[in-house]
């Protein structure tokens, strides 16, 4: 066994890019940017009002004046603001030559005349400058991030209506086991339902790639290398999960180098997690993960979900928080680095949520993240700040 964290570097090191496409703006949410975004224009791309009101010079405040115009948005001012002189004017529309402030409307007053006088002192100029939230060619989105729904809002500012992205990788999902059956299936004694392809489905989804379901590998080597083969063969990356310890029917390993795979590394020094497998093959990069469910979801996160990033271009720094822990806890071994589950309080304190081991899926419906535990401390104390990694 290795250390995690020379497991993911040999992991991320392992990463090849991914080629890059051009798509709809409408249809890139979720998607990495692949190249820099730049404005075709300046904007605003007129000094605009903020507020509906009357356009003027701030040295005819004091007095009254007339209204030489109205203006609408969408509509270019047809007349000039000269002295003691003033137009109306609509939010988001063209300020007129020689104004050089709008006062709300609420703070007019109407007079008798037609005129029009400033009730309020001078507070703000409610113009929004020509230029001001972007300048014509400057980058307004970067390449290598995740594009979301404001993102889109920006590129339909800038005109941006098509996008260059990266491919999604292609993620090709199996289970190992003679006891697992599909989820619409009732289990009989000794079975159970297959949980972790389903899992690891959403896992990838939420990462931006392409998962594809090649279903349950029997506990048979010939069937298994079949199936692995095929995945290989139509994949970027391969997980089958199951069949990575030390039982009778644990050939995996053994199935990944004859179907040409280069193992990296056979067990990282971690729980959950320890029979976590990684190799290389020259069409794929091949994971067996752990059969029980929460260490394979733990593992996807901490290493798969990574790699999809980085063969996409983006360089993800998953969100931590450091917080205090409420209560002291200690573990009975501490040979590995463990990865707990936990729940952060309203108060703001981080404490374990009820685990029963690696099998017990239901406890991260109620974590909000994991903590990490390095190999050699036994126990964490009661005020000690730990970060909390959140899925």
């Amino acid at each position: 066994m290795i250390e995690f964290q020379e497991a993911l570097d040999i992991v991320m090191n392992s990463a090849f890019t991914m080629g890059t496409e051009t798509v709809s703006f409408i249809d890139s949410s979720g998607r990495i940017l692949a190249e820099d975004i730049k404005s075709d224009m300046d904007l605003p791309p007129f000094n605009k009002s903020t507020v509906d009101g009357f356009a003027c010079r701030k040295t005819d405040l004091g007095g009254e004046m007339e209204i030489v115009e109205t203006i609408p948005a969408g509509k270019y001012p047809k007349r000039p603001v000269f002295g003691n002189q003033c137009s109306r004017i609509m939010t988001g529309a063209a300020v007129p030559d020689g104004a050089d402030m709008v006062f709300m409307v609420e703070d007019s007053d109407i007079l008798p005349s037609g005129n029009v006088r400033c009730t309020a002192p001078f507070t703000k100029e409610n113009i929004s400058l020509m230029g001001e939230d972007i300048k014509n060619g400057a980058i307004v989105l970067r390449k290598g991030k995740i594009i979301q729904p404001q993102d889109i809002a920006v590129m339909a500012a800038v005109g941006c209506t098509s996008v260059v992205v990266s491919k999604m990788p292609e993620i090709a999902i199996i289970s190992s086991g003679d006891e697992l059956v599909e989820p619409f299936e009732k289990p009989d004694i000794c079975q159970i339902r297959n949980i972790n392809s389903y899992g690891l489905l959403a896992q990838v989804k939420r990462s931006g790639a392409i998962g594809k379901y090649y279903g349950i590998a029997c506990d048979h080597e010939e069937d298994t290398f079949s199936l692995l083969d095929l995945a290989i063969s139509a994949s970027d990356i391969v997980l089958i999960s199951g069949g990575v310890s030390m039982g009778d029917f644990d050939f995996i390993p053994a199935v990944m180098e004859r179907a040409g795979v280069e193992i990296l590394f056979p067990g990282v020094n971690v729980q959950p997690g320890k029979p976590t497998t990684f190799g290389t093959h020259k069409k794929a990069l091949v994971f067996g993960l752990p059969g029980n469910p929460v260490s394979s979801f733990i593992q996807f996160e901490l290493m798969v979900r990574p790699l999809i990033y980085k063969m996409m271009g983006y360089n993800w720094n998953p969100l931590t928080i450091n917080l205090p822990v409420k209560e002291t806890f200690t573990r009975r071994s501490s040979g590995r680095m463990a990865l707990l589950p936990v729940k952060i309080s309203e108060e703001g304190y981080v404490y374990p949520v009820e685990y029963h081991g690696s099998a017990h899926i239901s406890a991260l419906t109620v974590a909000d993240g994991i903590i990490s535990v390095p190999p050699g401390k036994k126990t964490i104390e009661k005020g000690e700040i730990v970060s909390v990694r959140q899925f």
